[in-house]
């Protein structure tokens, strides 16, 4: 499984620059916000969704502002979205609820997951995300980001979430 420590490994093996805030536990984008407040990028909102009867999964990746507007993105999967239950996220991600980051792909060996991203993103330079755990919050660019799905593996939709 793939924690802090081995996604820094990753990240610096792929050459990308980024730089990690330590805080206490925040289980929510609004409790991790207190800790970077005034720092330069986008806190990103990942989420981990499921289809009709847990057959497909889908991550979202967006403005932590944002609104989710869930028969929306069920109109772009053409599927019945809902959150994917916490057995998936840890099974999917090696995560837990709380913790979901773009790095738990890491841990998807099934390869399983579709990828999209808001377009709003393209507006940011930085983005930040959980280095899989929630005691920190990881800077690196929105260039970078889209690098780690490349090498990854992962063809990601761009859309107005």
């Amino acid at each position: 499984m793939y924690g802090r420590k081995e996604v820094e490994q990753y990240l610096n093996g792929l050459g990308i620059e980024y730089h990690i805030v330590d805080h206490p536990a925040a289980w929510t984008t609004e409790d991790a916000d207190k800790y970077i407040e005034g720092m330069e990028g986008i806190a990103s909102k990942t989420l981990l969704m499921a289809g009709r009867k847990d057959r497909k999964f889908y991550m979202f990746i967006m403005d932590e502002k944002k609104m989710l507007d869930l028969k929306k993105l069920g109109e772009i999967t053409q599927d019945r979205l809902h959150f994917a239950k916490e057995e998936y996220i840890q099974s999917k991600l090696g995560l837990v609820p709380g913790v979901v980051s773009l790095f738990g792909l890491l841990n998807n060996e099934e390869h399983d997951i579709a990828v999209f991203v808001d377009k709003e993103v393209l507006n940011e330079r930085i983005i930040t995300f959980h280095p899989n755990v929630n005691t920190g919050t990881l800077f690196m660019s929105v260039e970078d980001m889209f690098k780690v799905l490349k090498d990854l593996g992962y063809s990601c939709q761009v859309l107005d979430l």
